[in-house]
This record gives structure tokens, C-alpha cells and sequence, in this order.
């Protein structure tokens, strides 16, 4: 009674009309990826283990605090002690691209979103399949675009970890006290200046959080990139699970374990409040009570105050 819709004949279709029309755009992405990770992991395996180990402990320290930095000087030496840090530096390495990419293209479309009502309803069921898809869905048109490789795997990642940077950084701007905003429109400041100065400083824990979560969601995709050929950790456990070799498996799943705590710890100290967003904010805290009492904007240094004109003439 009810007839068959070919959706699924009808993605093949637009993958192979797409890989006959535009190869060279897959070409191209698929160089710029692979000169990136690269070359990343180069600069990350090329040094001894000991001098990213006292780089990452005194980043730890001065973001931190000790205990973060002690946790980071004993992981990074039970990570060389397994002798899994080059494959913990290509997984870090495919990690930082892709969260790059998805922060890029999740935080300024957040932005869009929060600003437009249009751009949210039109993106919002976009987010909505994006979560909801199975990982390894990601995985098919990958392989066909990219074929096999550390690509598909950055690719794969990038896809599903932009959803939570684009909502969070819509629901932090939204957050915004509307008083704050009003009181910098209120002083002639231009929308774009409302947006660097007064939106996103207040969001700031917001949309870091959201970009803590998109290096969390490519973290876990590392096995996932292990299956479509890219090397790393991923590749490790995914060895050790054709082989059922439990050892091997323990201590690749340890590595990524220890190698996400460090990296959530480290990626959630930036969303905290420091002394410049601190300040930040107990001035436009002023700025607004003062407009609201005053009704009328205090006068800037730099010209003089406009006179106000007459009531009625």
C-alpha cells in the first residue's frame, strides 16, 4: 500500500554524481588534511618524549595548577613506559586538526544561529540528525570520497564533533543579559562591537565549554579513525581487537584514557573566569546600573558629551 522511496539509491546517486563532477575538491581536501596531520605529527614525534613532557607539565602548571601538572608528568611517563607515545603523538596530532576545523566552523555558525533566528531554526534539525547518527555512518561517505586513510578518519571526526561547539556557543550568547547588551547600544556601540566586547567575553565559559566538548567527541572517535587505515591509538586497539590480544588492547585504551583527561582538564581551565573577563564584566556591570538610574549614557573621554536637546520646543 505504501511505496518504496528509494532514499538510499538516491544518496549513492548524488555521491557518485559528486565524485564524476567536482574530483578535484576531494583532491584538494584531502591534500590540504593530509599535509596538515603531517606535518603536525612530525613536529609532535621529532623532538625526545621528554622535552613535550616538560612543555605539556608547565602549560598544566601555569593553567591549572600542581595537581594537573603532576597528573600530567606521571601520564606522559606511564605513556612512554607502555612505548605508545608516537602512536599517542599521531592520535593527538589528528585530534588537534580535527577539533580545530569543527571549532572553526561550529563557533562562528553558534554565532550565526544566535543572532539569526532564521539560521537557528535552519540548523537546529541539521544538529538534531547529526547527533543522532550512528558513528560508523560517518564512516561511508568518507571512505567513497576519501578512500582509506588518516583523511576519512579527520574527516569522519570533523563531521561529528561540530554539533555541540555550534549549540553551545549559540546558548551562550543567548545567555547574555539583555540590560548588558542594551546599555552598550544604548553608548552608539555597533553590533559588531557588541559581539567582541560585551557577548562574547560574558559567553566565553559557554562556548569553551562547547569546544571542550568537540575535542572530547574527536577523541572518541579515534578508534573509528583506526578502522578506516589512520594510525594512532586507534589503530592499536583496533589490532588488538582482530587479534584478541587483551594486553595490547589494555594499554591502547589506557593511553587514550589518560591522553583525554589531560586534554579535558587542560581545554576546561579556559572557559574559567580570569582577571581581564573578571574586570570585564564588573564594568559593564557598572556601565548598565549607571544608564539604568541615570537614564542617560556617561560621557566619553575622547569628545565631549552630546547636549541633550528640549523636551518640547
Amino acid at each position: 500500500m505504501i511505496p518504496h522511496v528509494p532514499l538510499g539509491q538516491w544518496v549513492s546517486d548524488l555521491i557518485d554524481w559528486l565524485l564524476a563532477t567536482v574530483p578535484w575538491l576531494f583532491d584538494a581536501i584531502s591534500s590540504v588534511m593530509q599535509v596538515l596531520v603531517d606535518g603536525l605529527t612530525d613536529a609532535l614525534v621529532s623532538p625526545p618524549p621528554v622535552v613535550w613532557i616538560v612543555v605539556a607539565t608547565v602549560l598544566a602548571l601555569l593553567v591549572r595548577g600542581p595537581w594537573l601538572a603532576l597528573y600530567t608528568l606521571l601520564a606522559f611517563l606511564l605513556v612512554v613506559s607502555l612505548e605508545l607515545w608516537v602512536e599517542t603523538m599521531q592520535t593527538l596530532a589528528l585530534v588537534l586538526v580535527a577539533a580545530v576545523i569543527a571549532a572553526a566552523i561550529g563557533v562562528p555558525l553558534g554565532i550565526l544561529a544566535a543572532r539569526h533566528r532564521a539560521v537557528s531554526v535552519a540548523v537546529r534539525p541539521v544538529l538534531d540528525s547529526m547527533q543522532t547518527t550512528p558513528v560508523f555512518v560517518y564512516l561511508i561517505p568518507a571512505v567513497f570520497f576519501f578512500g582509506v586513510g588518516v583523511v576519512p578518519g579527520v574527516v569522519a571526526t570533523i563531521l561529528f564533533a561540530i554539533p555541540p561547539g555550534v549549540r553551545l556557543t549559540e546558548l551562550g550568547i543567548r545567555q547574555v543579559d539583555r540590560e548588558v547588551v542594551e546599555a552598550a547600544q544604548a553608548f552608539g556601540a555597533r553590533p559588531g562591537q557588541v559581539l567582541r566586547e560585551v557577548q562574547l567575553p560574558l559567553a566565553l565559559p559557554s562556548i569553551m565549554a562547547g569546544v571542550n566538548q568537540v575535542i572530547m567527541l574527536a577523541l572518541s572517535m579515534v578508534v573509528t579513525a583506526g578502522l578506516l587505515g589512520a594510525a594512532g591509538l586507534g589503530a592499536v586497539v583496533v589490532r588488538a581487537v582482530t587479534q584478541l590480544d587483551v594486553a595490547s588492547g589494555v594499554e591502547g585504551g589506557l593511553a587514550v584514557v589518560l591522553l583525554a583527561i589531560f586534554l579535558d582538564r587542560l581545554t576546561a581551565s579556559f572557559g574559567h573566569p580570569t582577571a581581564v573577563s573578571r574586570l570585564l564584566r564588573a564594568r559593564t556591570r557598572r556601565t548598565s546600573s549607571r544608564a539604568a538610574t541615570t537614564g542617560a549614557p556617561a560621557p566619553r573621554t575622547e569628545e565631549p558629551a552630546p547636549v541633550e536637546a528640549p523636551a518640547s520646543r
